[in-house]
C-alpha cells in the first residue's frame, strides 16, 4: 500500500539495520501517530526468497552480493601483511536478515562489566525474555514465549551432530546441557543449536519482518531504501535532521546530488559499527586529527568516535565426510533435484534443509588444567586476569557446520562435507575506524582490525585448531582433511593428514606437533583467520573522558536531539553472536526514547501508565 511522502518526521533512523527496525517498530507500535522514517543504504528485503530462506545466507557473502558492503583493512603484519576483508550488512533489517542465524546469549556478567547504569543485566534479562518466543523448550525461567523473534531448531536435524557431541563428551570429557543460552551454562556440549528460525513457517526469524514490514498500515512509518546517509544537520548544537544521497551500489547511476529531510524530535544514527561513527565523523563530531586531515569543521570535540573497535575472532576448517552423511552441500552447492525436494517440504510444512543453517551443536569451551598447560605460559596472565573467576566466560566456541560454503568450496569436487568453527570470544586487541580521504578526494575508511595485534589471541585459534582436529578425526563420519584448508605441514611430519577411509579409534593417541608443525599453524592463522562478523564498539556507551561517545541514554556527547543505537555502542565485547545483542540494544533504545518523549509503552499488549516504568 502506498502512503504519502511526509516532508518531515519526528524521528529519522539513519541506517535500517537490526536495531533501528527493533526501535522503530516499537515506537511505532505504541504511538501510531509518531512521524518515523528509517533510511536505508540497501535495498528492501521484504518476503525475497534469499533472505527468508535460510539455507541460502552463504549467497550473502559472494563478494558480487549488493547486500553486504565490504569493508577492507589496513594491512598488518599481525596478519602477514594481509588486508582483512569485513562485512557488514547492507539492506533492511542489517544483520538480521543476511546472517548465519546462529542462536547464543550472552553471559548476564558481560553486561555488569559494561559498568553503565540501566543496562546491568538485572534490567536487561527482562528485554531478553521480552523480544523472544522460544520455540524449543517451554517454562525456563530467562526466556521469553511471546516475543516477535521465534528460536526455534530449524527443519531437520542432520545425525553428524550426534557424532560431534558424543566423540566432545567421551573424548574432550565435558558434560551435556539442554540450554547452553541460560546466561550462564558454560563448557558444556549442547546439541541441535538452536536458530532464529520460525518453527512453524521455517522461515527466516529477523527484525525487519517482525518489527517494521508488519506495520506496512501505518502511514507514518516510512523506509526509504538506497539512501546513503552523509552527515547530520545542526542548528546551533541541535540536530534537526540529515543529508543524504543515492546509494551508489544500490542505486548505481543514480544521480548523485544531496537531499535532506527534518526531524524535529530526534535523530537515532543507527548505521552499525562502520556507518555510525562514519556519520559522526562527516558531521563534524569527532577527534580533531582525523577531521581536519579530510577538511571537515569539528563541531564537537569526541576523540573516542571510530575508536575501540572490536569483533571476534574464527576460523573455518574443512574435513571431508561420509559420502552417506547428511549435509548441505547438496542444496548449497545447486543439486537442482534436491533442491526442489526441500523446498516443495519447506513449502508444505517448514521443514527440510530449506530451513536450515547447517549448524547443529556446539561448546562454550573453557580450558581445563591440562588444556591450559598445552597453551603455555603466554595464555596463563590473560587466564587469570580475565578468565579464571569468571566461570560463566567462555574462551571460545568450538562448533560443527555439517557442509562447505567457504571460499575454497568451488575448488573442492562435489562431496560431503564437514566444517569445524573455532571462533575466540573476548580478544584483547582492539582496533579503530574512521574516514579519510584518497590523493583524488574521494572519501574511503581507514580500518584498523587491530587483529591478533595482542599476543594472547592467537593461542587459543592455535590450540583450537589442534583439539577440534582430535573431535572431527574420531568421529564415524570423518573421511579425512581438505588439504588446502589447512595448515601446511612440513614434509613427512607426522601431523600431515590426507584423505582417509574412515576415524581413527576413539583412544588412538593425539598428534604430536613439533616446533615446525606449530609454526606452520601459527603461520596459517595469521594468513585465513577471519572476522565473524560481529564488529561493535566504534561509539562506546562510556563516559566521555573515557573515549565514550554517548551516555547511557544513548546520547551523543556535546549534542541534542542525537542518539546513536546499535552495537556500536557496546563498550565491551560479548561471548554471543550478536543479532541477541542488537535485538537488545533496541528494545532497551526503544524504551529509553518512548520515556524522554513521554509515550506510554505496551509490553505485551498491556499498556503501562507510566513511561518511566519501560526502564
Amino acid at each position: 500500500m502506498a502512503h504519502p511522502v511526509l516532508s518531515e518526521f519526528d524521528i529519522i533512523f539513519a541506517g535500517g539495520g537490526t536495531t533501528a527496525c527493533v526501535v522503530a517498530g516499537r515506537l511505532a507500535a505504541w504511538d501510531p501517530s509518531l512521524r518515523i522514517l528509517i533510511l536505508e543504504g540497501g535495498q528492501h528485503t521484504l518476503n525475497e526468497a534469499a533472505h527468508v530462506q535460510p539455507y541460502q545466507y552463504p549467497t550473502h557473502h559472494a563478494r558480487t552480493s549488493t547486500t553486504l558492503t565490504f569493508n577492507v583493512g589496513n594491512p598488518t603484519p599481525r596478519l602477514n601483511g594481509r588486508a582483512p576483508i569485513v562485512p557488514c550488512a547492507h539492506c533492511v533489517g542489517g544483520g538480521s536478515s543476511v546472517n548465519f542465524m546462529v542462536y547464543t546469549r550472552a553471559p548476564a556478567s558481560d553486561f555488569d562489566d559494561w559498568g553503565v547504569d540501566g543496562w546491568e543485566s538485572k534490567s536487561l534479562i527482562p528485554l531478553m525474555k521480552k523480544l523472544e518466543t522460544y520455540e524449543v523448550q517451554p517454562n525456563l525461567p530467562t526466556h521469553g514465549y511471546d516475543g516477535p523473534i521465534k528460536v526455534s531448531s530449524g527443519g531437520r536435524k542432520m545425525g553428524i551432530s550426534e557424532e560431534f557431541i558424543n566423540v566432545g563428551m567421551t573424548y574432550h570429557k565435558r558434560p551435556y546441557a539442554e540450554d547452553t543460552n541460560d546466561l550462564e551454562t558454560c563448557n558444556t556440549y549442547s546439541s541441535y543449536m538452536r536458530r532464529y528460525i520460525d518453527r512453524t513457517t521455517g522461515r527466516r526469524s529477523d527484525a525487519a519482518h517482525h518489527y517494521v514490514y508488519n506495520q506496512a498500515h501505518n502511514p507514518n512509518l516510512q523506509i526509504w531504501v538506497g539512501k546513503r546517509v552523509k552527515r547530520v544537520i545542526f542548528e546551533d548544537n541541535r540536530v534537526v535532521g540529515v543529508e543524504f544521497t543515492s546509494d551508489p551500489v544500490s542505486c548505481p547511476g543514480a544521480d548523485q546530488s544531496s537531499s535532506t529531510v527534518r526531524a524535529s524530535k530526534l535523530v537515532v544514527v543507527s548505521a552499525g559499527a562502520f556507518g555510525s561513527p562514519t556519520i559522526l565523523e562527516r558531521s563534524g563530531i569527532g577527534a580533531e586529527a582525523v577531521l581536519k586531515r579530510c577538511g571537515i569543521k569539528q563541531l564537537v570535540n569526541l576523540p573516542g568516535v571510530g575508536e575501540n573497535y572490536r569483533d571476534h575472532n574464527i576460523a573455518f576448517i574443512p574435513y571431508f565426510a561420509a559420502d552417506g552423511a547428511i549435509t548441505m552441500d547438496s542444496v548449497w552447492h545447486g543439486n537442482e533435484r534436491v533442491v526442489q525436494e526441500n523446498l516443495a517440504q519447506w513449502k508444505l510444512d517448514g521443514k527440510s534443509l530449506i530451513a536450515q543453517n547447517g549448524s547443529d551443536a556446539k561448546i562454550k569451551w573453557r580450558p581445563d588444567d591440562d588444556e591450559l598447560k598445552a597453551m603455555g605460559s603466554a595464555f596463563q596472565p590473560r587466564w587469570k586476569e580475565f578468565f579464571q573467576d569468571r566461570p560463566d566466560k567462555a574462551v571460545a566456541i568450538f562448533g560443527i557446520c555439517e557442509g562447505y560454503s567457504g571460499s575454497l568450496s568451488r575448488l573442492v569436487p562435489p562431496r560431503n562435507y564437514l566444517v569445524a568453527c573455532c571462533c575466540t570470544l573476548y580478544p584483547v586487541s582492539v582496533g579503530s575506524v574512521h574516514i579519510k580521504l584518497d590523493e583524488n578526494g574521494k572519501e574511503g575508511i581507514d580500518f584498523t582490525t587491530g587483529y591478533l595485534d595482542d599476543p594472547s589471541d592467537i593461542i587459543p585459534l592455535n590450540f583450537g585448531y589442534k583439539k577440534t582436529r582430535e573431535i572431527y578425526r574420531r568421529m564415524p563420519s570423518y573421511r579425512g582433511e581438505v588439504p588446502a584448508g589447512h595448515p601446511r605441514f612440513p614434509e613427512g611430519s607426522a601431523a600431515v593428514c590426507g584423505e582417509t577411509t574412515g576415524p581413527v579409534d576413539l583412544n588412538a593417541p593425539d598428534i604430536i606437533y613439533t616446533a615446525e608443525d606449530e609454526e606452520a599453524i601459527d603461520r596459517y592463522h595469521r594468513d585465513r583467520m577471519q572476522t565473524t562478523w560481529h564488529s561493535l564498539g566504534t561509539c562506546a556507551m562510556k563516559p566521555r573522558a573515557d573515549q565514550g561517545v554517548v551516555d547511557a541514554r544513548l546520547n551523543v556527547y556535546g549534542v541534542t536531539n542525537l542518539k546513536v543505537a546499535d552495537m556500536s555502542i557496546a563498550p565491551k565485547n560479548v561471548g554471543t553472536n550478536t543479532y541477541s545483542t542488537a535485538l537488545l540494544i533496541g528494545e532497551k533504545a526503544a524504551m529509553i526514547i518512548a520515556d524522554d518523549l513521554g509515550i506510554p509503552c505496551r509490553p505485551n499488549g498491556s499498556l503501562w501508565t507510566s513511561p518511566r516504568a519501560c526502564l
